[in-house]
Parts: structure tokens; sequence; C-alpha cells
């Protein structure tokens, strides 16, 4: 061994052992703190004037994006707060990718209105950036900066506001990227065009508000990346060997399942609302199993193009997905677990390996179906050394991946098979 496989040997010893040392409290904080209580159906975002008023909650801040507002998708929900006597303030300046600014904005005008509490809808920027207020609520004296990683908005400061953070009630408008239920924010740093993800069960949503009403005048494409989003979410969390318990799992089959059953039924009828409702149940469970489960190289790589380049997250995980569980790279390691998924979705073969790759063959087909392209003309040769370098910063150790690449490795599958 030369040093360098010394060193990289070493680290790979670290990293497992971080993922070790982790895993028991991923058990235990599953049962310390319970999952969104769901509220769904047509017409449940109706429902939360009255949850708010059940809980003695003053005064929500309502976080949502400049085109939802505009489209007039809160009318009737505003109207409704309006009916109740519900008082309100609107936050309606979220950027596609959040950043530290719209956090910081938001944490403005809910001090500026006297708020209480965070009512999120939107798509995952809009319930990223309530998430990153309520942080910032609860953590005053912590910069957004600070709380990148994980736990890094509970451990490093007994300041805080109160006990526990303002509850945050999430009404996702898209069925993908499932942060309704997930421990997770990510945010991009306007300065370094990187984005960061901010993990903390502190953060999660109170009420998960699966409305299919919201997400039935999504786009096509909209409705095709964001489904392989949350696609993306449970195979990544399925296929990781640290943290999810078997129930956990289990909810990563199920999504799995509804996504190949609905995906497509959503995208050519829109107005589907059995299809629009299981696609919301769909991102709900796969942000069950990746919340535990972790992510991986799909969100390390996906979340560069995302802050260097402005790709649309859902379309960054549906174009990358089906190359990294790929014999391109991983799938040699994940087998075994793509060919779980294989069975459960009723693709046959007479081994495991000829399973998983039938597996990713077939989402491969589907994203054809739903004109996904298969790469990105807009990475620069240039960048790719600090996209496999911010990817292994982001994977390594929090996200237990089957097996650890080297940046070399990673740079040359992007070189390869992600950049056109």
């Amino acid at each position: 061994m030369n040093k360098d496989e010394i060193l990289f040997t070493a680290k790979k010893i670290g990293i497992r052992g971080f993922e070790a040392a982790a895993t028991p409290f991923l058990y235990l904080w599953g049962w310390l703190f319970p999952e969104p209580t769901i509220v769904d159906g047509p017409d449940a975002l109706q429902r939360i004037p009255d949850i708010l008023k059940e809980r003695g909650e003053k005064k929500p801040l309502v976080v949502t994006d400049p085109n939802i507002f505009k489209l007039g998708l809160l009318d009737e929900f505003l109207a409704g707060m309006d009916k109740d006597g519900v008082p309100y303030a609107v936050f309606h300046d979220v950027h596609a990718n959040p950043t530290v600014e719209d956090v910081e904005a938001g944490l403005q005008a809910y001090k500026d209105n006297g708020c209480d509490s965070l009512v999120a809808v939107g798509g995952g920027s809009s319930m990223d950036c309530a998430k990153g207020i309520m942080a910032r609520v609860w953590r005053p004296s912590r910069p957004v900066k600070k709380m990148k990683g994980l736990l890094m908005v509970t451990l490093p400061s007994l300041q805080m506001n109160g006990l526990l953070p303002p509850t945050l009630y999430a009404a996702p408008t898209t069925a993908g990227t499932g942060s309704e239920t997930t421990i997770a924010a990510v945010i991009t740093d306007a300065q370094t065009h990187d984005k960061f993800p901010i993990m903390d069960p502190f953060i999660r949503a109170k009420y998960a508000v699966l409305d299919p009403k919201l997400t039935v005048g999504l786009p096509k494409q909209v409705t095709a990346n964001t489904g392989l989003d949350a696609l993306c979410h449970a195979v990544e969390g399925y296929t990781n060997i640290w943290y999810n318990d078997k129930a956990t799992n289990d909810k990563g089959v199920q999504a799995v399942k509804i996504i190949f059953q609905y995906l497509e039924t959503a995208y050519n009828d829109p107005g589907n609302l059995e299809a629009r409702s299981k696609m919301l149940l769909a991102s709900y469970y796969a942000g069950l199993c990746f919340t535990r489960g972790g992510v991986g190289y799909v969100h390390g790589i996906g979340h560069r193009l995302g802050g260097m380049y402005g790709v649309p997250h859902g379309l960054a995980m549906a174009v990358i997905l089906p190359h990294v569980m790929s014999d391109e790279f991983l799938g040699p390691y994940v087998y075994d677990k793509l060919a779980d998924l294989a069975d459960a979705v009723g693709i046959t073969g007479a081994t495991d390996e000829a399973k998983a790759k039938a597996f990713v063959a077939e989402i491969r087909a589907m994203e054809e179906r739903m004109a996904i392209p298969t790469g990105f003309d807009c990475i620069k040769d240039e960048d790719i050394s600090l996209i496999a370098e911010r990817c292994m910063a982001e994977v390594y150790p929090e996200y237990p991946v089957k097996h650890i690449f080297t940046k070399e490795e990673i740079e040359e599958f992007i070189r390869k098979y992600i950049k056109q």
C-alpha cells in the first residue's frame, strides 16, 4: 500500500466507525421523535385553521414561493383563515433553491409580525426554508451556516427560545421531496453556490398536510421530476446499510411499489385525484425511509448541480439515479437490495444481478416515457473535481452508502456518465 491508499483506508475505517456509533441513536430517535400527524384527503389544507385554534396557536407565518402565491393556490386557504378569524402573515419570497438569505428574510418576517407557528405550502423549497426559519427562531444566536450537518441545531448551544421550536405544518404541492416528514432542510449558500443539509429531528414538521388538490395543477415535467425524486429517496434509503429498521425499510418498498404503479398515471392524467393522493403517500413513505436510512451519491452529486448550475433538484435526482444504481457505479454492491425492489414491483430474473439490472433498466425506461434526459451539458470540466470533493464532504460519513469511492472514482463517473 502506498501512502494515499493507507490514508484512504484509515478514512474508511473512520467513516464506518461514525456510522456504527450513530446507528443506536437513529433507532432511539425514531422512538423518541414521533412521525408527523397526517392530515390527508381533498381539502386537507382547509382543516388547518381548526387545528391551529385547537392548539392555541395565534398567528402562523405562511411560507411559500412567488409562483404559488401569484397563481392563487393559497387563496382558498387564506380566505378560510380569514373566515375562521385566524390572523396570519405571508412570506412568499422563497427561491427555487432556498438560500441563507431567504431563511433570514423569513425569520425577520416571523419576528416583525409576531408569529408563533409556521405553515409551509409548496415544494421542498418552501418547506426547507420554513424549517430553516423554525431553527433560527428556536436558536436565535446560531447562524444558518453553523447548522450544517447532523444535529447541529440541537447540540452546539443551550441558548434557545422555549423548550421546543415552533410548530410547523407542511403542505406539499409536489409529490416528491418528502420534506413534510424529513428531519432535513437543504439550503444554498449564494456566495459559494453550494448546497448544504441541515439534519436535526427538532426541525421536523408536526403535521403533514397531504392534500391532492394542491398537486393537480402541476406541469407534467414537474410531476415527473418530483415523483422520481421520491423514487430516489426510497431506493437510496433502502439500499444503504445502516440506520433503518424493518418497518422503515418496508415504507421504502411501499413507496417504490406506489410510484411504479401511479407516477405515470399522474403524469398522463393530471386531474386523477387517486393517483395524486397515492403519489403524496409514496413521497411521505419515501421521506420516512431516507430520514432514517439516509441518501447517497445521487444526492451528493445532484446537490452540487443545483447549487452550481441551478438544475432543478428533482431533475438532477431523476437523471443521476439510474446511473448510480447501474453497473457503472454502485449497482454491483447493492444487487441484493435492488433485487428486493424488483421483486416488489413484479420484475423477474434468474439471479439477484439479473433482477437488479432489470429494475434499473425499467427506471430508465419509465424516465424515457416521461422525457427525462440522460445527462447534463451544463457541467464544466474544470468544476468536476470540486463537485466530487463536495459530494464526498456531504456523503461521508453521514450517509451509510454500501461502498466508499475515492474522489478520483467519483470524478471519472461524473465525467463519463453524468456530463454530456
